[in-house]
């Protein structure tokens, strides 16, 4: 029998709608959150990927700016739109679009952002406090993973969850929050010798390789969870995730498609955390 479909865009939808109660009652208070994300230089998926959220914001009832800088700016102009940001009173998340320029430093970058508005959970002191499980905000990607698990009543705790997938942004912040759920927790990469010996043993796969249709339907124990976190364009144009979906879904128990699974819910988490941004702001001024 085929796995249940993890569908990203069905609990996003019932995520937002929560939320967006949240942030109307926010507008009858008087304030309206705000989100300002940055952009440098002229990456198209980057551009796809900011109208997306600008768009998404919109839908929910949060103000949103975009700064956008050309390829040759210099870091000190971003650093200076950031600053100005953290001291804008009606901004309550900004976001930098990744990736920057190669004569960027990410980490001085992320890290200009004002902790309490960093609602991509970037920031370095967010990512190292996910050890703690206290992160102001956590990293969208891997917090929309574990809402969509709760929201399809999966079990984590006691479970043995494997990460396929070391990056900031996925492997390492969903391999913290997972064990903060109480489950066990095994890290690999693509790299990994035998990974397959790694990946049957788990309950819980997610995959965030960037590499297409890598995890086969022998690399999975049947009746696992399955999370596919990649997203990766072919040759003819089609999109595909780091999980052989056709394959994998005949002896799992749940997968989640690409598109229409974890992606929905990144964009999603976004917005709650804006959302709880401007609670928060809200609450330090009573």
């Amino acid at each position: 029998m085929s796995a249940q479909i993890l569908d990203g865009k069905k609990v996003a939808e019932s995520v937002r709608s929560e939320w967006k109660a949240r942030a109307d009652k926010l507008v009858r208070s008087g304030i309206k959150p705000g989100l300002a994300v940055i952009i440098v230089g002229n990456n198209t998926a980057s551009a796809i990927y900011v109208r997306n959220k600008i768009k998404a914001c919109s839908d929910i009832g949060i103000y949103s700016e975009v700064h956008s800088f050309p390829e040759h700016a210099t870091q000190d102009e971003a650093l200076d739109c950031i600053q100005s940001l953290n001291e804008n009173s009606h901004i309550h998340g900004i976001l930098v679009q990744l990736p920057l320029p190669a004569h960027f430093e990410n980490n001085r970058v992320i890290t200009s952002i004002a902790t309490e508005k960093d609602v991509d959970g970037f920031h370095l002191y967010n990512v190292g406090a996910l050890v703690t499980g206290n992160t102001v905000f956590s990293p969208c990607t891997p917090y929309g993973v574990m809402v969509m698990l709760k929201k399809n009543h999966i079990l984590i705790e006691g479970q043995h969850a494997v990460v396929v997938g070391r990056s900031n942004i996925v492997g390492k912040p969903m391999a913290f929050m997972l064990l903060e759920q109480g489950a066990t927790v095994t890290i690999c990469t693509s790299k990994t010798a035998d990974l397959a010996q790694f990946t049957r043993s788990a309950d819980i796969l997610v995959v965030a390789t960037g590499k297409p249709r890598m995890i086969t339907a022998k690399m999975v124990k049947p009746g696992a969870v399955v999370v596919d976190v990649g997203i990766n364009r072919l040759s003819d144009g089609r999109l595909c995730g780091d999980v052989d979906f056709e394959s994998v879904k005949e002896i799992a128990s749940y997968i989640t498609p690409v598109p229409g699974g974890v992606g929905p819910m990144t964009i999603t988490m976004l917005l709650c955390n804006t959302i709880l941004a401007a609670e928060r702001a809200q609450a330090s001024v009573k």
